[in-house]
């Protein structure tokens, strides 16, 4: 019998913390969740309408193979705070105003790390050079091409998707049996940054609002049917910005099959490409290339220590 009830953000993050950035007349407050106390500060970004929940099983793992920091934040609109990210015409200076909020202008050696849309993100800040003590860039499962040619079904996606959960184990056993997050563990702390529990007159389902005995119900944080119009945006240009970052960087996908033209291009003429079996942020199978990425940016004293593979 399986377990699918939530766990703590507690068992694998040091400290929560709502970052307050802008005027202040129109600030906006973002949730980042924050592990270790020494090396380069890993920058998480999560996917499209997932949460910095998602980067919970990599911290635990990557701490324990790199001496490094891990900074993962929910991106605009992925908590109840900011307004929907996709409203935002550069969500990557949301990032850079965060990393400064909390490390000042001069924050340690930066490692972006981002998946999906997150991705893009970490591609266009490390682009524009907003974080200067960026030192490596990791996308995950960022491809313009591919990417863009999903887009296409993703409203059908979302429309088969069930719209509410009677309770959040309930909505952590979909994730998993439907194959939206094949780990486990990951979804027992993740999916309670993409499921919110609405009462009454808060719930966004019309048919649990005429519903007169209806307490209250599970939905999902965000709609990201609502973004579509700016689905294109998110992607176009990245393969090669990507490519003309002047950075160690790795490129992680599910299969070689998903590079486009321009990456396939650039992987023939000796671009670091990490192709692992991995499709997901909530795969461990990605946490070695990105500790050998993190060893690669050493930087003046922040020494990396990779401690030896363990014997099995």
């Amino acid at each position: 019998h399986l377990d699918y009830s939530p766990v703590s953000w507690r068992e694998y993050f040091e400290q929560m913390e709502d970052v307050c950035v802008g005027p202040a007349d129109s600030r906006d407050v973002f949730r980042v969740y924050k592990a270790g106390g020494d090396g380069p500060l890993l920058v998480l970004l999560h996917g499209g309408g997932h949460s910095a929940l998602s980067w919970a099983v990599f911290t635990v793992t990557i701490c324990s193979r790199v001496t490094c920091r891990v900074f993962a934040m929910d991106l605009r609109g992925h908590d109840s705070l900011p307004p929907y990210f996709f409203l935002c015409p550069t969500p990557f200076r949301d990032v850079a105003n965060v990393v400064r909020a909390c490390y000042g202008e001069t924050p340690p050696p930066i490692v972006l790390i981002g998946h999906g849309v997150g991705g893009a993100i970490a591609v266009h800040t490390a682009s524009n050079t907003l974080l200067p003590s960026t030192v490596g860039l990791v996308a995950i499962d960022v491809v313009e091409g591919s990417a863009i040619d999903v887009l296409h079904s993703m409203q059908n996606f979302l429309k088969g998707r069930p719209k509410s959960f009677k309770s959040m184990d309930h909505a952590i056993e979909w994730s998993v049996k439907s194959g939206q997050i094949r780990n486990l563990e990951s979804a027992r702390v993740s999916v309670v940054g993409q499921i919110k529990r609405y009462a009454g007159s808060d719930c966004n389902n019309k048919k649990q609002k005429k519903n007169k005995n209806f307490i209250s119900v599970y939905s999902w944080r965000i709609d990201l049917s609502k973004s579509e119009k700016y689905w294109d945006g998110w992607f176009r240009g990245t393969s090669n910005l990507f490519l003309g970052c002047n950075l160690p960087k790795l490129l992680l996908l599910a299969g070689v099959d998903r590079l486009d033209r321009d990456l396939t291009i650039g992987q023939m003429q000796g671009e670091d490409a990490f192709v692992p079996p991995c499709s997901h942020g909530d795969s461990p199978a990605f946490v070695l290339p990105n500790s050998r990425l993190v060893r690669r940016t050493n930087h003046s004293s922040h020494q990396l220590e990779v401690p030896p593979p363990a014997r099995t």
